[in-house]
């Protein structure tokens, strides 16, 4: 008989074995260090550990699920929440409803349970559970160089040509532009971060809280991913951050926006740290940069800064389960701050 219960300390080889046979040996060796950070050091995991749910049948380890616990700030009310993350089923097992059952016991057990960049089957079994489905997290890209544009199954000649067409809007939107404040690179989030979200953490309906413990965790300690971190000064009083990074992709060099804060308001402040970003991605010879932004004012503003829509496929559902809300809560996104930084989809 299967039973779904946490995960304990003796259940780390067990857990390994499934990962490599689902995942590959190649797959495991490389998750072992995210593991520790990710579950082990998270400052939001519970105090009789990791949020991770096992399925078993006797002595053996048939399915997992593993969520990042986290505090979120729901319409003014702080509840606990976690983001689920990684699943996995025997490979026996699988198509045999026992991942169902491990959503459902996460569901059960957290004030919020949230899901981002979900994988097909994810995505059809929150909606056959008829989760509250807010979409795609939308996408933005500002296009740097007449690389920006190429797609690889077009032709050379069509390449060129579109390059040759759209060179002249390209150095329009690509134009550097003064900053107006201080921008400075950080290695710490000190609690002059934590005081910039008490202060900006009311105009949101839905964000996840980004105090320094927080960020110090998502951002700095991180071993598998480095980060850049740029911070907004006004008058010695910290005013926004911005996180980002610099990666070769398939199609050129481009520059990640991962996340960042600043009053949904404060217009300039974001404007501000998104023209220090161009100025960075410029210095690496970035062909582009790409940023996903649920909230719809942030949206505004980085399309005033030069980015444009694209398709997104990072789909997005959460279900509030700590605290009563109407349905019209989860009509519409628009106050909600959601970035890619959020969850684990930057790897």
């Amino acid at each position: 008989m299967t039973e779904v219960d946490r995960y304990r300390p003796d259940d780390k080889r067990a857990v390994d074995a499934l990962y490599k046979r689902v995942f590959g040996i190649d797959s495991a060796e490389a998750n072992h260090l995210r593991w520790e950070w990710q579950y082990r050091h998270n400052p939001h995991r519970p105090a009789d550990g990791p949020l991770i749910w096992l399925a078993r049948e006797g002595t053996t380890i048939i399915g997992q699920y593993a969520t990042m616990p986290v505090k979120v700030s729901v319409q003014g009310r702080e509840i606990d929440a976690a983001w689920g993350m990684d699943v996995m089923v025997a490979p026996e097992r699988q198509r045999q409803g026992l991942g169902e059952v491990l959503f459902r016991t996460w569901d059960r057990n957290v004030g919020a349970s949230l899901g981002l960049g979900l994988s097909e089957s994810s995505y059809r079994l929150f909606q056959k559970m008829r989760w509250p489905d807010l979409g795609p997290v939308p996408c933005l890209v500002k296009p740097l160089t007449r690389r920006a544009l190429r797609r690889p199954g077009w032709s050379i000649t069509a390449n060129r040509l579109v390059s040759a067409l759209t060179l002249p809007w390209i150095r329009l939107v690509a134009r550097t532009r003064p900053l107006q404040g201080e921008v400075r690179v950080i290695r710490n989030f000190d609690e002059s971060f934590t005081r910039l979200w008490d202060r900006v953490a009311p105009q949101f309906a839905f964000a996840v809280r980004r105090d320094a413990a927080y960020l110090n965790w998502k951002y700095i300690q991180a071993p598998h991913v480095r980060y850049t971190v740029a911070a907004l000064e006004r008058d010695g009083v910290v005013a926004g951050y911005i996180v980002y990074r610099h990666l070769q992709e398939a199609r050129g060099r481009v520059t990640i926006v991962v996340d960042w804060l600043t009053g949904p308001d404060d217009h300039t402040g974001l404007l501000t740290l998104l023209r220090w970003v161009d100025r960075e991605a410029r210095a690496v010879d970035s062909d582009k940069i790409r940023a996903f932004a649920m909230h719809a004012g942030y949206r505004k503003l980085l399309r005033q800064s030069g980015y444009f829509t694209v398709k997104s496929t990072m789909e997005f559902v959460a279900k509030i389960n700590a605290v009563e809300l109407t349905p019209s809560f989860y009509k519409s996104a628009d106050a909600w701050h959601i970035t890619l930084g959020d969850s684990d989809q930057d790897r």
